[in-house]
């Protein structure tokens, strides 16, 4: 839940893939957390607070071609990738002396990066698969192939639903089997629904990404083989199931309600909810045959399609697997696949002007795969235990603020305080790394079958994943990979994760003053905390159970305040006319501006002992802020843009810098700024 920094939507991000190679580039000096010269002094602050902040930083930093958006973070993770690469290669070098872990990710980056190899196989590697879904004889065989652990994971969670192993949210001491809505090439079901009357140029646009998705899936069933006329009909065919599917989805905001994805019942009951479906059969061969119940997160998607198969005959069945299956498995194919996949995915959807180098590729995909065996190479190369150190600290600090806030706060009655504080005192924090490192012994990566490790490390994470049903929840489990620039909060484990990698300069630099330290990493710690008590979060106890612990006033105040957040951000336009959905970007927002306020008390409460001076012609005040705004500096392509409007329950980066301090007195008067200004928030919302 609520991820801080913006990795993609997977759909997206899994296509992505280059078969282009680049020279890795040179290691330089890693900005500091505050740069003057990232500044754009001409603006006025209490204007533009995040163009003040990084005006200097956009005008250096241009979006490379390779990229869809490009900011502080992202080049973060760039910088990461290259250094990733250079473990990857070392590990590479065939001969004696490897261990076992740096055998597996050398192997698998070898075959990854054997571009010879993976063309001459072209499209061969789907062959067993395909016959599969040609042998199908009744509908009901489509159990089996949903079922089959051997399709990479992007198949699984595409292809007619998602199937996994989730926190049972009503008993968070119990791991279930969840079945989640899925089934779309498109990014969301708003894709092929969104119709806006109001506004034709955004209607227009609407209609024609969906012809160009129908035009891109012709592409592809012409690449395994079927003539134009065949792959135009094919085409048309998957775009009537994939519409059928989405009208039956539930919508982003929705999801966001975890009351609402909570549907715990028994195998029976889901087969008579969705008939048309076999799920004895799915189930026995996906190696549960006795599953007693399972969480379906969203019935009225399973009830739709169950009529959907019902409706449809099997030969378009049969064409909607082709295409899901060849829609997975393109980023790892030949040159003509992954350059199809990425003309739509990537320049027509997000306005890319290049693939990535393979060495991209190929070295994110070792940290998807097998991230903690890479992991441990990153952090005891990059990681010490200074920052570690460093980093719990601030952590603590910011949870003392939070306790401050909670005892403060007009609103909260004594009844609902102390659970709110019970909650906070029970937040785990993670820091780094695992205390216990996954074993990939099991899996097996043969050098020179690059698509064949890539369907292993799949078929072992669904079988590990499968594997924890019915059993204790691991707590000490990680979301992400060491190597990650990103931060999460987990609302049913009830923790908080920052993986090594965003623990590194420009956001965290142990070397710079304090200000600027808290305004960034500070507020990405506060950011996360506050997540535990937003509109999501604040629906689980300590325990990471859903229920209610508010009492119903309580409530009522919460719920004005976080209106309060979202009608500001709904104001906002994005891109063209399109403006935030402040619904859906509303616990994002609220963890932003209640992040800062903690960071804030925070870094006072650390350097209150402390006669603080000026630097670079900043206050210390002002160091904090803009510590603050040049941790968002970047840019973003139109396309993508437009794509995020629906998809991302994050604001755009200006909006995220803007929207915070406009509420923040300490910030008005830090810049002196007057009533009426734009960063002056007349209304001014607060809910932590």
């Amino acid at each position: 839940m609520a991820i801080l920094r913006i990795v993609f939507v997977a759909i997206v991000a899994a296509s992505l893939f280059s078969l282009a190679n680049a020279q890795q580039p040179a290691a330089g000096k890693s900005e500091p957390v505050l740069d003057v010269s990232s500044m754009d002094t001409t603006v006025d602050p209490c204007v533009d607070f995040f163009q003040y902040s990084c005006g200097g930083w956009i005008k250096k930093n241009p979006i490379p071609a390779d990229q869809s958006s490009w900011d502080t973070y992202s080049k973060m993770q760039d910088e990461n990738t290259a250094r990733l690469r250079g473990i990857l290669e070392e590990a590479a070098v065939a001969g004696a002396g490897r261990d076992a872990v740096t055998q597996k990710i050398g192997d698998y980056y070898a075959s990854c990066m054997d571009e010879k190899t993976v063309d001459a196989a072209g499209a061969k590697p789907l062959q067993p698969y395909l016959d599969a879904i040609a042998s199908l004889r009744t509908k009901a065989d489509l159990a089996q192939v949903a079922a089959d652990a051997t399709y990479t994971s992007h198949y699984r969670r595409n292809t007619l639903f998602f199937f996994s192993s989730d926190q049972d949210a009503k008993d968070s001491t119990q791991v279930i089997a969840s079945a989640m809505q899925g089934g779309l090439g498109l990014p969301d079901r708003d894709y092929y629904l969104k119709d806006d009357a109001k506004s034709p140029a955004e209607q227009a646009k609407s209609e024609e990404l969906r012809k160009q998705y129908v035009a891109h899936v012709q592409k592809m069933f012409e690449l395994l083989g079927d003539k134009p006329e065949t792959a135009a009909a094919e085409s048309q065919t998957v775009m009537r199931i994939e519409t059928a599917l989405a009208k039956g989805s539930m919508t982003r905001v929705d999801m966001r309600d975890p009351q609402k994805l909570y549907h715990k019942m028994t195998a029976a009951e889901l087969q008579t909810l969705a008939p048309n479906f076999q799920w004895s059969a799915y189930f026995t061969k996906a190696g549960l045959p006795a599953l007693a119940s399972l969480n379906v997160a969203t019935p009225d998607f399973f009830k739709s399609l169950s009529e959907e198969i019902n409706k449809e005959d099997l030969a378009s069945w049969k064409t909607y697997l082709r295409w899901h299956l060849v829609h997975a498995t393109a980023p790892h194919l030949s040159a003509a696949f992954v350059n199809t996949d990425f003309e739509y995915y990537g320049k027509t959807l997000q306005g890319l002007q290049q693939i990535e180098p393979l060495w991209k590729r190929c070295s994110k995909n070792v940290d998807n795969q097998l991230g903690e065996a890479l992991g441990q190479a990153y952090v005891a190369k990059y990681f010490g235990p200074e920052a570690k150190q460093q980093a719990l600290k601030m952590v603590k600090e910011i949870e003392a603020a939070m306790e401050q806030d909670i005892d403060s706060l007009p609103w909260m009655s004594a009844a609902t305080k102390p659970r709110a504080l019970e909650k906070l005192h029970a937040v785990a924090n993670k820091i780094g790394y695992p205390d216990k490192w996954r074993d990939y012994s099991k899996l097996e990566i043969i050098r020179g079958d690059a698509i064949g490790n890539v369907l292993r490390a799949d078929q072992f994470e669904f079988n590990r994943e499968l594997a924890k049903i019915g059993k204790p929840v691991d707590r000490g489990e990680w979301g992400m990979t060491p190597p990650t620039v990103n931060a999460e909060y987990d609302p049913q484990l009830n923790d908080i994760n920052f993986p090594a990698g965003v623990l590194q300069p420009p956001a965290f630099d142990l070397t710079s003053d304090a200000a600027p330290n808290y305004g960034d990493t500070g507020g990405t710690i506060g950011h996360e905390l506050t997540h535990g008590f937003d509109d999501e979060g604040r629906q689980f106890d300590a325990q990471g159970n859903l229920r209610e612990w508010w009492t119903p006033d309580d409530e009522k105040e919460f719920v004005k305040r976080a209106s309060c957040i979202s009608d500001q951000y709904s104001t906002y336009t994005i891109v063209d006319d399109i403006k935030i959905n402040g619904k859906l970007t509303l616990g994002e927002d609220i963890a932003d501006l209640g992040g800062l306020i903690l960071a804030y008390m925070a870094w006072k409460e650390d350097t209150k002992s402390q006669t603080l001076q000026p630097l670079d012609s900043l206050t210390p005040d002002q160091r904090f802020f803009v510590g603050y705004g040049q941790s968002w500096c970047g840019s973003t392509r139109p396309e993508t843009m437009r794509m995020r409007a629906t998809v991302d329950p994050h604001s755009p980066e200006k909006y995220r810098t803007n929207g915070v301090v406009s509420n923040m007195p300490q910030f008005q008067e830090s810049f002196h700024c007057k009533a009426g200004s734009p960063m002056v928030n007349t209304n001014r919302c607060r809910v932590w």
